[in-house]
């Protein structure tokens, strides 16, 4: 499992045509930040900004995994998103 098998992911995620839930992208989100930036380093966003605070919550509870692992992570998730897709 190498960068290679991680941008693939990330291309296939662009081509997903199927609906995925809220919680569904959250996940995605959080292992794609953790695996390219690593541990939260952004101030957590109002309370009142929903989305970006999901979002923020989401990655930061990622703290501490490596990137490699993150990526690791983030590429199974992709592939059952896409096998979900498939049926």
């Amino acid at each position: 499992m190498g960068q290679v098998e991680f941008e693939l992911a990330c291309a296939t995620l662009k081509q997903l045509k199927g609906p995925v839930s809220d919680q569904e992208k959250l996940v995605v989100y959080s292992f794609y930040k953790q695996a390219t930036k690593g541990d939260c380093d952004i101030p957590a966003p109002p309370d009142t900004d929903v989305k970006a605070k999901a979002k923020w919550e989401a990655w930061n509870e990622k703290k501490g995994m490596t990137k490699m692992d993150a990526m690791r992570i983030y590429v199974t998730k992709v592939e059952e998103l896409k096998k979900k897709e498939n049926g």
